[in-house]
């Protein structure tokens, strides 16, 4: 039984519609073995490019494996990601997490010279040689600025890039120690001045590195669901806040929970460090693969802190005040099966000593089980990223 709404009905339509086109007949499926990972797309899709390799009905006949019921190439697979997506879009996407020389090449086996040009409808005559100039030039820009390799120059860039992030960390560092706070706070200290000139400059490098990327990023709407650019922007603000709030000294009252908060927020520049390094964006995106695992483990972390926190309070709760509140034993609980073992609170009682071991050694093993799926997802990914 169901409710039917006139107001829907065209919506509804279109999406049936939308559902049709999506539906391909089983003779225009193909199936495409990378190094034993399967890709399944169109000849539609491929037969689009008839001067690649996948386009040419001929040059990928050599390819077929009858005994694979596929087309079987020994190349490089997260490379093929980036070579099908082009087959489906027109557009290349470089993968991250790849050398660019390896890349090159799968494109020069696959036959892809270029990339498409996007189209856009300008009338004949009236500019269409300057606006491809101008995206030709953005691209080299912000190629020149997402790869250090793509030239000497590049490099440079991104090596002072590396050397004022360590600079801006080491200020933020020692802005912290009681004999060198004066130093960047009081103005007629002195070594001030200079200390806030390096400053300056370190932030102005920074922020003329964001607007570029702003300025060169294909989408602006890309440009902010990047993670990167939001800590970029996260860790530039605190600095002119700073300057408008009047200096930077904590002990005005008035703007003390501002100066607070734009101290916390300088600590996310060590995450630009991470721009710099390809094992750690693999990581990361090892990390986030394996987020459902992750997820699991917190949710079983919660469901045994709460449920033994709460036993070890109704147990050791009226004769120990180390334990009286359900909060301090999931406290007790938490530093048990983590092994770390303050030493801060312990059960007094023969029954809270007993539970106290019992919750330490199923601790250990409920911990494990949940860590092993966790690991082998981590290295799976990370081994496949490197290669």
């Amino acid at each position: 039984m169901g409710f039917f709404n006139l107001k829907n009905s065209d919506k509804e339509h279109e999406e049936n519609n939308v559902v049709k086109e999506q539906c391909v007949p089983d003779d225009d499926l193909v199936y495409i073995n990378v190094s034993g990972t399967i890709f399944i797309t169109t000849y539609s899709c491929l037969n689009s490019y008839p001067n690649t390799l996948l386009g040419n009905e001929e040059r990928r006949r050599q390819y077929y494996s009858e005994k694979l019921n596929a087309y079987f190439f020994n190349r490089h697979r997260p490379c093929f990601d980036s070579i099908l997506h082009y087959y489906q879009t027109g557009k290349e996407a470089p993968p991250l997490n790849v050398d660019p020389d390896v890349y090159a090449k799968e494109k020069e086996f696959f036959g892809i010279k270029k990339e498409r040009e996007v189209t856009v409808f300008i009338p004949e005559g009236e500019g269409s040689d300057g606006i491809n100039c101008i995206n030709s030039c953005r691209m080299k820009v912000h190629n020149f600025l997402q790869d250090p390799r793509s030239s000497s120059l590049a490099a440079v860039w991104h090596g002072f890039d590396i050397v004022f992030i360590c600079i801006s960390i080491g200020f933020l560092i020692f802005e912290s120690e009681p004999q060198f706070k004066t130093q960047f706070s009081d103005k007629k200290a002195e070594y001030y001045v200079p200390l806030f000139i390096v400053n300056c400059i370190i932030m102005g490098f920074f922020t003329t590195d964001f607007l570029i990327r702003l300025v060169t990023w294909p989408s602006l709407l890309d440009f902010w669901k990047n993670l990167f650019n939001v800590l970029d922007i996260l860790s530039i603000l605190p600095f002119y806040v700073n300057l408008m709030v009047g200096g930077g000294d904590e002990d005005d009252k008035q703007h003390y929970v501002v100066l607070r908060v734009c101290r916390i927020f300088r600590i996310v520049r060590i995450f630009k460090f991470v721009r710099h390094s390809r094992d750690l964006l693999i990581i990361m995106k090892a990390v986030s693969n394996a987020k459902r695992e992750l997820i699991l483990l917190v949710c079983l972390l919660f469901i045994f802190v709460i449920t033994f926190g709460s036993i070890m309070f109704y147990i050791e709760g009226s004769a120990n005040q180390d334990f009286n509140s359900i909060m301090k034993s999931c406290w007790w609980v938490i530093v048990t099966i983590t092994t770390v073992g303050y030493g801060d609170m312990c059960p007094s009682s023969a029954g809270g000593k007993l539970f106290g071991g019992f919750v330490l050694t199923l601790g250990i093993v409920f911990l494990a089980l949940p860590m092993t799926i966790i690991v082998s997802k981590f290295s799976f990914v990370y081994e496949r990223e490197k290669m």
